[in-house]
């Protein structure tokens, strides 16, 4: 059951039959092998799995960064390098990759510069992202003097500036200490509740991954391949204290469950 509003106008994910081989040693090694994944539009998946499996691989290659050796990936039909040339791709990592030399705003203005789509109206834009994402009052700051949190609030502001249809996270708050990665678990799905885009998390948070996503897909590794795909029934919003509900326990047992059985391999 999901009580969010109406989806807006996004595009589907498709994964089809992706492998991805390292050479390693003279051998050649199996990060991805014979993947399909298809996460429907205005949907949140997230990836999970021991080191090893693939996932940052797999988000690579959805994102244009690297090519597969066989399969393709396909954003609403388009290849990845097309949608990146509209803006329609947003990607954030770990670490956040602010520029020290930009405030906030000039940071979070960067990917509209790239693409040469400064109008009238952004300033408005990037004043309406930073109330988005809390930080309000910061504007001016610089990297150096913004908390962890907050850099990575200022990431996710600038993937979000182009207005992108698909989102991809690589472990966005990996860095982060439990108290501040819970905090911003529900900050960022109060932004995705508002904007909808497609969006792929990597993370190796059970609870992180139980809690943001519609569904998650459970990675095993030598080779990387999806194990399971398990739906997540809460409605949202979902508020913190779902992360006590012997429910919520439930699920993230079993998915805990599937994951080991592959940590072994």
């Amino acid at each position: 059951m999901n009580n969010a509003s109406p989806m807006l106008a996004t595009d589907d994910i498709e994964v089809a039959g992706v492998t991805r081989t390292f050479a390693v040693d003279a051998r050649s090694v199996f990060a991805l092998r014979d993947v399909s994944l298809l996460c429907g539009a205005g949907s949140f998946t997230a990836l999970i799995g021991p080191s090893g499996c693939g996932k940052s691989t797999l988000l690579r290659i959805i994102a244009g960064l690297e090519r597969p050796d066989a399969g393709t990936a396909r954003i609403g039909g388009a290849t990845p390098a097309q949608k990146c040339r509209t803006g329609a791709l947003g990607v954030a990592f770990q670490d956040a990759a602010l520029l020290p030399w930009r405030t906030v705003r000039q940071n979070i203005a960067l990917p509209l510069q790239v693409l040469k789509r400064n109008s009238a109206d952004t300033h408005a834009l990037i004043d309406g992202l930073i109330r988005l994402v809390g930080l309000q009052g910061f504007e001016e700051a610089r990297p150096a003097q913004l908390s962890g949190g907050m850099r990575q609030r200022v990431a996710i502001a600038r993937t979000l500036v182009t207005d992108p249809s698909v989102l991809l996270l690589d472990e966005p708050f990996g860095a982060l200490d439990q108290i501040l990665r819970r905090s911003m678990n529900i900050e960022l799905q109060r932004i995705w509740m508002e904007k909808r885009p497609t969006t792929i998390l990597v993370t190796h948070g059970i609870d992180e991954a139980v809690f943001l996503a519609d569904r998650v897909a459970v990675m095993q590794r030598n080779p990387g391949r999806i194990a399971q795909v398990i739906e997540i029934p809460f409605a949202r919003p979902r508020q913190v204290e779902l992360f006590s509900a012997p429910e919520f326990h439930r699920l993230a047992d079993g998915i805990a469950t599937c994951l080991y059985a592959g940590t072994n391999q």
